[in-house]
């Protein structure tokens, strides 16, 4: 980064000065997002450093979510720009986010927009449409849309309609899970329909086991032979943390540690759930790691009884890591595990089912090696150099056509 926050802060006339100063034969490429230490610094340093790779010249539209906002630098990123969004779409404060970032792409002569997150999708999307009239080229990834198989009413009430609208207002949508491709390609006829295999997972980092240091628990004074379940993920109720830690009162898991990696509004209420069906001392809650690697290793078994995925990095990264996998069976997971082959799928509201097939892990070491082994085969389509030579094709092909059309590509 350059310092240029103070360019999105301006109201984009900062920024409007230093396009005048730059090179016009230059290429650019936003990546717009909702925040950017949970989201474009989990997931789009690669997409950054691929631009970068290429000679582009890169910018970033996001909320600053550090608790220390000088924590903040993006890898890959010349101009940063803090634009204030909030979670929930229907905040007033998207309003002026909107006014902001569509300053920001009406005087950047970006050759391409890239939009993540439902609230940065929606306002980036409409926000570009001037700039797209002109040449600009505009992507939208799903990371698991709100209508899905199963979701409610409401959700497809309320969701469904407004990217059914916002699909006019790119080129291209990019989906991350075979349902959400399905879905796309059958609903909106207006635009090119891509699937990608999600962000993509760093295989040979998560496989050198040897590499990580000592047990990564051991600060817990937990003893070798203790059985460990870890979770990764936000303490959110989606997350549906719940369903483990009731699981710990059941006798076949009474010996049994559960780790979770993670921060989210809900952690006090999760520690005084824990504290009332007393297995407090057996939950820890381990905040936000940047060392899942090595969590992973001291791990017997990977839980995630989400109820709503797009496609869980951390369930990539379990499986690259050879640690069997009990999971929610949802979208999203369903892509990854086939239960009874390389994990285990649960209701994600049935405790005794994932009890049952905890302990069958935990116990049956024959079971857990054949997933491992086959997890280590699947995990190879999900390779982030696959999955980045894959996105590479697919901002060529965006590029190369004056009007993208409706054919859907696979």
């Amino acid at each position: 980064m350059d310092g240029s926050e103070a360019d999105g802060q301006n109201g984009g006339s900062g920024f409007v000065r230093k396009v005048l100063n730059m090179n016009k034969e230059s290429k650019r490429v936003l990546i717009v997002a909702t925040v950017v230490k949970t989201h474009i610094m989990q997931f789009h340093i690669p997409t950054l450093k691929l631009f970068k790779d290429m000679g582009w010249e890169t910018a970033v539209a996001a909320r600053n979510d550090y608790e220390e906002p000088e924590a903040c630098q993006i890898p890959y990123c010349d101009h940063f720009y803090d634009i204030p969004f909030e979670r929930c779409p229907f905040k007033p404060q998207n309003i002026q986010c909107y006014k902001k970032l569509k300053g920001i792409i009406d005087h950047g002569n970006f050759q391409i927009v890239h939009c993540h997150t439902p609230v940065g999708g929606v306002l980036g999307r409409l926000a570009a449409r001037k700039a797209r009239k002109n040449g600009t080229r505009v992507l939208y990834t799903a990371h698991g849309f709100h209508f899905f198989h199963g979701a409610s009413v409401l959700n497809w009430l309320l969701f469904y309609p407004i990217e059914s609208i916002c699909a006019n207002f790119a080129d291209a949508i990019l989906t991350i899970n075979q349902e959400d491709c399905s879905i796309a390609k059958k609903r909106f006829k207006s635009t090119r329909v891509y699937y990608l295999p999600g962000i993509g997972v760093d295989v040979a980092k998560y496989g050198q086991k040897n590499g990580h240091g000592a047990d990564a628990f051991s600060a817990f004074g937990i003893g070798k032979d203790t059985k460990r379940i870890l979770s990764v993920g936000e303490l959110n109720d989606n997350k549906n943390h719940k369903t483990i830690i009731k699981a710990l009162t059941y006798p076949q898991l009474e010996n049994v540690h559960y780790f979770i990696a993670g921060d989210g509004h809900r952690r006090l209420l999760l520690e005084e759930y824990a504290t009332s069906l007393q297995v407090g001392d057996r939950v820890h809650f381990l905040g936000f790691r940047d060392d899942v690697a090595s969590l992973l290793h001291a791990s017997d078994v990977f839980v995630f009884p989400s109820f709503r995925e797009g496609l869980p990095v951390s369930v990539l990264e379990a499986m690259a890591a050879g640690v069997p996998v009990v999971a929610s069976k949802i979208r999203g997971n369903e892509d990854l595990i086939e239960d009874g082959i390389n994990g285990f799928l649960c209701d994600p509201q049935d405790v005794e089912v994932f009890v049952e097939r905890i302990n069958q892990l935990l116990s049956q070491l024959d079971l857990t090696e054949q997933f491992r082994i086959q997890s280590l085969e699947k995990i190879k389509e999900y390779d982030k150099n696959i999955v980045i030579d894959r996105l590479s094709e697919i901002y060529h092909e965006v590029m190369k056509n004056e009007k993208c059309g409706c054919s859907t590509p696979n």
